[in-house]
């Protein structure tokens, strides 16, 4: 491990154990209230937005009252609030708290919901936003995650009023994993590693398809074929190629 490694995770680490030691000292300082008293007060901050106000008052809720009547009420709320405020660190944690001690709950649909929107959350860079790079190529791990908790709620909870937001975010994450595959096809291509290429587009082909993607990918596997004189998988290639797309320039 180098020194510059070293440094981040010692860091971070600090952060962390910072993070968890200042969360408890502003959670003392909550006033001393009735549970139902506090969460009034945190639901006025989340109707007005205050969610970093909402959030010590929530937590002092769940802290104090943790099996009230509001209680499942409160960390529906803190996961929300968490979400709002950007800490998907502290959301995620207590979502996965809240589906492992209430997994029958009638609002978990909800809470694999804000989990998927959390996890998109983490997919932007902010540094890389700034300079405007374009990030296809960055690691998907984020987006296939989301992609699990959406098509957890439209396969268990069809009914959810979740569901119809849930597949618009499948397709389009579907398009953000195949504009991945397509940028490590290319990268495959400019090192002339001509037979990873060609299975990076026909992934694309097998798994992403009907897709904006596809059409490209074809065309980087007619290209990779001729090169490694795969002359039949050529073909074939240029075969899908010309019946779905019959005016693209490749098509002879």
């Amino acid at each position: 491990m180098n020194k510059f490694t070293l440094k981040i995770i010692t860091f971070t680490l600090f952060i962390g154990l910072s993070g968890c030691a200042g969360n408890d000292r502003v959670i003392e300082k909550v006033p001393d209230k009735s549970a139902q008293a506090l969460y009034d007060s945190a639901k006025n901050a989340l109707d007005n937005g205050l969610y970093q106000k909402a959030i010590p008052i929530l937590s002092a809720i769940d802290s104090r009252y943790p099996f009230g009547a509001i209680s499942h009420q409160v960390q529906l709320d803190l996961i929300y609030a968490y979400y709002k405020a950007g800490d998907t660190a502290q959301g995620t944690a207590l979502v996965e708290r809240f589906l492992r001690l209430n997994p029958g709950h009638e609002n978990v649909d909800y809470v694999y919901y804000m989990r998927g929107l959390m996890h998109i959350s983490n997919e932007d860079n902010l540094f890389q936003s700034v300079v405007g790079i374009d990030r296809s190529d960055r690691d998907p791990t984020h987006s296939r995650e989301a992609f699990k908790d959406f098509k957890k709620i439209v396969t268990d909870y069809p009914d959810s009023k979740y569901a119809a937001d849930a597949h618009k975010r499948m397709v389009a994450i579907k398009s953000r994993l195949a504009d991945y595959e397509l940028a490590a096809a290319k990268f495959y291509v400019q090192r002339k590693a001509y037979a990873a290429a060609a299975n990076r587009g026909r992934y694309i082909v097998e798994y992403f398809a009907p897709s904006k993607q596809v059409e490209e990918a074809l065309v980087i596997m007619i290209e990779c074929y001729e090169i490694l004189g795969l002359d039949d998988l050529k073909l074939n290639a240029q075969q899908v190629l010309a019946a779905n797309y019959p005016n693209n320039p490749n098509v002879k």
